[in-house]
């Protein structure tokens, strides 16, 4: 086990990418616990680690969002927005958030709600007054809830390994994104005055706003169909995923007509690296994953946790706080793979509702995707900005903070985030 765990963390110091430090540290085990006989488990581990149907709606929703990108159907969904909050201090931050939850609804990564509003809303404002950093931070803290408001890439993964319904997990994060949202909202409506933020110089019209609405009524209609195909049982979420492709697909060569060809290929190239990277950590994973099972350490992990207590709330507490630390230095998706097969059984010791608490452990590492030293999204936009990682972590400490605070929320209080499944699918 040490051997595993120093191959594991000396390679990811190398550099080495994470697909990789995962394979070769489960390779490293198997060798271990079996020598060469077991080596040959190696390749079937990889191939059953990605043998899931429910797998496929990755590629589907990474190309629906490259897609919208790609044919202005971002820039709609901003107007629109901006007609709704600009007109209040700090309007374009505002509208920032109110982007990200509609955005959220069309394509569950955070990376693409960074990159999309990175290329386009922290422009706009900074030419209207706003810092680059605070530009960049009120990006990055909306992009997390990209992923937490379905359709959620991680809450697939987490639903086809741990066999919990996903359409359960998508109804849930419902309310703890529009949380994220009105936290982050109030936020910068308490400093819009301290930081001087700019104020729009158009008032609120009812006009605009049924204008926007009537530019970006078919992208708006997107989340609409994705969501409620799959919520009332009408489709996977695989099909809902494909069904996105096609609909964005539409939208942006009959009715934009703003898909070129060209776009199309560099749409299939973009989409085809972002999937590799994903399948290739996944595949990994499922190797260390099998490694970490036959040594019973998930049962051994859950034992200490129990150990130190068996009161529900401090092992809830226990777990966010392993979550935000593994978070902060380990890819989100691998911390996944690993971690729910450990944390899942012991959520279940301490009586925790399965789509509960796949809810909790995906928001608290889509939090570590902003989080310095290794958060994805802060890396995107510093690559898109030019921006400092340190100027805009000193924006970003206050979102942090507020985010962590509607983790806990969430945890501590299973009503309010599992309202919803119980209304739309009467769990």
């Amino acid at each position: 086990m040490s051997l595993v765990a120093l191959l594991f963390f000396g390679l990811m110091l190398l550099g080495l990418p994470i697909g990789y430090v995962l394979g070769v540290a489960g390779v490293a085990g198997l060798l271990q616990v079996g020598g060469h006989n077991f080596l040959a488990m190696a390749p079937r581990r990889f191939f059953e680690g990605l043998d899931l149907f429910t797998f496929m709606a990755m590629p589907f929703f990474i190309m629906a969002g490259e897609i919208m990108n790609r044919t202005g159907i971002t820039s709609r969904i901003v107007q629109f927005a901006d007609a709704l909050v600009g007109h209040w201090r700090g309007g374009l931050a505002h509208t920032n958030m109110v982007a990200s939850v509609i955005f959220a609804g069309m394509t569950g990564a955070a990376v693409s709600d960074t990159a999309a509003f990175g290329n386009t809303l922290v422009p706009a404002m900074v030419r209207q007054g706003y810092t680059r950093p605070f530009s960049c931070a009120v990006t990055v803290a909306g992009s997390i809830i990209g992923p937490t408001i379905p359709p959620s890439n991680l809450m697939i993964i987490y639903g086809s390994l741990m066999g919990v319904s996903i359409a359960g997990m998508f109804a849930a994060g419902i309310l703890p994104g529009l949380l994220i949202c009105s936290l982050c909202m109030l936020y910068i409506a308490l400093v819009g005055r301290r930081k001087h933020l700019p104020v729009s110089g158009e008032r609120f019209s009812l006009r605009r706003l049924l204008q926007s609405l009537r530019a970006s009524l078919l992208a708006l209609l997107m989340p609409a169909i994705i969501l409620g195909g799959i919520l009332f049982g009408v489709v996977t979420p695989t099909e809902a995923a494909a069904v996105a492709v096609f609909y964005a697909f539409f939208l942006g060569v009959f009715v934009y007509r703003s898909l070129t060809p060209a776009a199309i290929l560099q749409t299939l190239i973009r989409t085809s690296v972002i999937t590799g990277v994903v399948f290739l950590i996944i595949a990994s994973a499922s190797i260390l994953s099998w490694w970490m099972t036959f040594l019973q350490i998930p049962q051994a992990i859950a034992k200490l946790f129990l150990s130190i207590s068996r009161n529900p709330q401090v092992v809830i507490a226990l777990i966010l706080c392993l979550l935000l630390v593994i978070g902060m230095f380990m890819d989100i998706n691998a911390a996944l793979i690993i971690l729910a097969p450990v944390l899942g059984p012991l959520t279940q010791a301490i009586g925790m509702d399965p789509v509960h608490a796949g809810v909790m452990i995906v928001l608290a590492l889509n939090i570590s995707l902003m989080t310095p030293p290794v958060g994805a999204c802060l890396f995107v936009i510093c690559s898109i900005t030019g921006e400092r990682l340190e100027t805009i972590a000193r924006e970003l400490w206050p979102f942090i903070l507020l985010e962590v605070g509607a983790l806990f929320l969430v945890a501590f209080w299973p009503s309010f985030t599992l309202l919803m499944p119980r209304l739309l699918l009467g769990r």
